[in-house]
């Protein structure tokens, strides 16, 4: 194994496959059970699963009743768990599964947690209903009440058993497992609180809740609500159909959750095995218990013994494609259109909120804005409009300022002027080619070397005239760059890079042209919306590099830099959950497959972390903004970096992925 293929494996990348499996049962039936919980670990085995979890009292059926005091039906439990855990060690996974387990004279519903061919441990059921149709207090006892901490079982000695018991994989440090049962989970503090303030990232829950009108969506709201509350994976493995109809019916509901999500669900009704089967991300919920105060700050008031274990698959090479796991391409644009709607008619009212503050604050009645033509400028603009509209104030006091010059284009500088006088905005036009070559004079700059600093003075020119003419209107000056700029450095310092406020501080580019098309079609009709579908049409650019022929772009900001859709993803796997470079790659490559290859996503990663890097500088003295999303850089509030921190560490990483 290579450099790159050790560190794309899946324990590298914090990935484990699991399954919550209602299996096909009989009530009673210990010998067909165990054949039908082996048959499904064969299948979940052959699509990787690393481990499976099944019902409460899988092995002998829940409804057992008064059989459950049955010492033979005790002895064939027995006999099928050593079965299953010798099918664990040939298949190469583990396996959750339930029995009862006579234990001092009483008897407990317990789980058994199995790998490599062996009882790694027994955990008892703490709370056991007794209301309504269920009865368990007539043959079990609560598993806090016992005084053993292990047990012989199946002819192993010595078995860690309690209800204090963590399975920590001694081959993947950030999965360790909680164990808990069915009634467990409805109690007012369940017992998983105590597991996931432990360290368990993995929650298991082996159940027989029955069936009955609206549970099934009260069961899914259980499951995802501690899911987030525990911030971890969240397994749930409900009893199947096959067990006694006498009184009431179960329905084989099982369910996959990760902090408040619900990934994969069995369908219902079945009398055959139904399996879920999802990959787990454990690095993300390492990262949001990391970045988690609350949960930091938290003890656990149950003290618990780890029992370790080898979890199997773990340097295999990661899955070519993550199962019942949607990675976005655009993570901070919601794919389903009703979705997006809200999504952005939330950002807008953000946005133009935080400018009405500011302004009442200040008690302003005029700002300037400079107006390109371009996606990050108009919706600036159309954020002031709708802060103006909220304070009764006369859209004339938005002087909107267009200062061609030698990039400008026809069609930029067209739209720019049609949009300010359709939203009813004072326009000013003024051409910066005279300031900026007397400029170049004065610094002694000859305007044929088309460098930086040929397009910076352009950038700073226009900042001062915005400044300038802030005070002579008596105005602040509104900035349009966005997050997705102010993470790669694209900005001109003390140039596009200054204003006296950033509506567009926490929005990227990838939803920039969605809020403006959103505004388009809800904020403004007719021939404002023609021109903002024309702008959202037009490639991004700076235009700071004079025209070729026909007045086409030299120019286009993607070309330089590499695509925004790539940058945008890149930061919000780099900083929303602190993915390593490899991590961010590997994800990377599976969401832009047939979109990019793997060197030119290589390519545009080392740009990103060598831009990110060296351009805190221009975050560490933005102005104010409004945050919009999870993903934001203020120096203020959630990003505090220096300046001069070197990006070493992450640029090795991504230079031994190209190995």
């Amino acid at each position: 194994m290579n450099k790159t293929e050790s560190m794309m494996t899946r324990s590298s990348l914090g990935l484990v496959r699991v399954a919550a499996i209602s299996p096909a049962l009989r009530v009673a039936d210990v010998t067909g059970n165990v054949a039908a919980i082996v048959a499904a670990l064969e299948e979940a085995a052959t699509q990787g699963v690393q481990l499976a979890l099944f019902p409460e009292l899988c092995l002998t059926g829940y409804s057992c009743g008064d059989l459950f005091m049955q010492t033979r039906l005790h002895e064939a439990a027995a006999v099928g768990l050593a079965e299953i855990a010798a099918a664990t060690a040939r298949l190469d996974l583990v396996a959750v599964a339930g029995l009862p387990v006579p234990v001092d004279g009483r008897l407990y519903n317990c789980a058994a947690f199995l790998a490599g061919g062996r009882i790694i441990g027994v955990v008892p059921k703490i709370f056991l209903p007794n209301y309504n149709e269920f009865y368990e207090a007539r043959w079990f006892r609560p598993g806090d009440e016992t005084q053993a901490t292990a047990i012989d079982l199946a002819g192993q000695m010595e078995v860690p058993f309690g209800v204090d018991l963590l399975f920590s994989a001694a081959n993947f440090a950030r999965c360790t497992v909680g164990i808990e049962i069915c009634e467990d989970l409805w109690a007012v503090i369940p017992p998983s609180g105590d597991m996931a303030l432990s360290g368990a990232s993995l929650l298991l829950n082996l159940s027989a809740g029955n069936e009955l009108l609206a549970k099934a969506d009260y069961r899914r709201e259980l499951v995802s609500q501690q899911s987030a509350r525990c911030l971890a994976a969240y397994l749930y493995a409900g009893a199947g159909a096959g067990e006694s109809t006498t009184d009431t019916v179960w329905s084989g509901h099982s369910l996959i959750a990760e902090n408040g999500r619900i990934l994969a669900e069995t369908e219902r009704f079945h009398f055959t095995t139904q399996i879920a089967i999802a990959d787990m991300d454990l690095m993300q919920l390492e990262h949001e218990r990391l970045n988690n105060t609350t949960f930091g700050a938290q003890q656990p008031e149950r003290a618990f013994r780890r029992i370790s274990f080898t979890l199997p698959r773990t340097d295999e090479a990661a899955p070519a494609a993550l199962l019942n796991r949607h990675i976005p391409r655009t993570p901070f644009v919601p794919g389903d259109p009703r979705a997006r709607a809200r999504h952005c008619r939330e950002i807008f009212s953000i946005q133009s909120l935080g400018l009405v503050n500011r302004l009442k604050h200040i008690g302003l009645t005029h700002v300037t804005i400079g107006v390109s033509g371009g996606l990050d400028s108009t919706l600036a603009l159309l954020v002031t409009v709708k802060a103006f509209d909220l304070l009764g104030l006369d859209r004339a006091g938005i002087v909107a300022v267009t200062m061609p010059g030698f990039g400008t284009t026809q069609r930029t500088r067209g739209n720019a002027e049609k949009l300010a006088e359709l939203l009813g905005v004072t326009l000013r036009i003024i051409p910066i080619h005279a300031a900026v070559r007397q400029h170049f004079q004065d610094i002694g700059h000859d305007e044929n070397v088309h460098d930086v600093t040929y397009e910076n003075a352009q950038a700073r020119e226009r900042t001062q005239i915005l400044m300038d003419l802030g005070n002579q209107v008596g105005g602040l000056n509104v900035g349009t760059g966005d997050l997705s700029e102010l993470a790669l450095g694209w900005a001109t310092y003390n140039g596009d890079h200054m204003s006296m406020y950033h509506v567009n501080a926490g929005v990227p580019k990838t939803l920039v042209r969605y809020l403006v098309e959103w505004a388009a079609e809800s904020e403004f009709s007719g021939a404002a919306t023609q021109v903002l579908m024309d702008i959202s049409a037009t490639p991004i650019t700076p235009e700071l590099l004079p025209l070729g022929e026909d007045d086409e772009l030299e120019q286009k900001t993607e070309e330089s830099i590499g695509p925004y859709e790539l940058h945008d993803f890149f930061l919000f796997y780099a900083i929303r959950y602190a993915f390593p470079p490899r991590k961010v790659y590997y994800l990377a490559r599976l969401t832009f497959a047939g979109v990019y290859d793997a060197d030119v996503i290589l390519r545009w990663l080392r740009t990103f972390y060598r831009r990110f890097f060296a351009n805190q500088f221009k975050r560490s003295a933005m102005p104010d903004g409004p945050k919009v999303g999870s993903v934001a850089l203020s120096p203020r509030a959630d990003w505090r970096m220096p300046s001069d921190a070197v990006s070493r560490v992450w640029l090795d990483e991504v230079e031994a992925l190209s190995l």
